[in-house]
C-alpha cells in the first residue's frame, strides 16, 4: 500500500438509503438520486458513477501520457466504461471493459498511450489485482 504524501483533493459526499437513496457532495456540485441497477425508479446506481468517475480519470491520464510523446490528444477522445456488478458463488463482485476511442492516432502510439494511462491512472491502480479489466482500443 502507498501512503499519500501529499493530498491534492478530497471529494465528500454523505449517501443515505443505500441503492435506493440519495447522495450530495459537500460543495452542493452532485446532488443524485440513487436506484439499483436495471430498476425503473429515477437514479443512478454506484456502477454508472464508478464507470464515469473511472473514464474521467482515464482520460486525463492519457493526456498526461500524450504531454510526455508531446503530442495532443484528439478533441473526440472519448472512453466507453461498462462496470458489471455480478456474483461468484455467491460472493458480488465487478469487472470492467475500458473502450478508448483516439481518432486519428496511429494505433501503436494509441496502445502506449492507453499502457501508461492504465499504468498511472488512480482508478487503475485501485482496481489493478482486484478486479478483472479488459482494456481495448476502437
Amino acid at each position: 500500500m502507498t501512503n499519500i504524501e501529499q493530498v491534492l483533493y478530497t471529494g465528500k459526499t454523505h449517501t443515505t438509503g443505500g441503492r435506493d437513496g440519495a447522495s450530495q457532495s459537500d460543495d452542493g456540485q452532485l446532488d443524485i438520486k440513487l436506484s439499483p441497477p436495471g430498476s425503473a425508479r429515477l437514479g443512478t446506481n454506484p456502477e454508472q458513477l464508478f464507470a464515469a468517475g473511472w473514464s474521467a480519470c482515464f482520460i486525463g491520464a492519457m493526456g498526461i501520457a500524450a504531454g510526455k510523446l508531446k503530442i495532443r490528444l484528439p478533441a473526440e477522445t472519448a472512453v466507453n466504461a461498462e462496470v458489471d456488478l455480478g456474483t461468484t458463488d455467491g460472493d458480488y463482485f465487478l469487472q470492467a471493459r475500458l473502450k478508448v476511442s483516439l481518432p486519428g492516432i496511429e494505433p501503436d502510439v494509441a496502445k502506449a498511450l492507453v499502457d501508461e494511462a492504465h499504468r498511472t491512472c488512480p482508478y487503475s491502480k485501485a482496481t489493478r489485482g482486484n478486479i478483472h479489466v479488459e482494456l481495448s482500443i476502437a
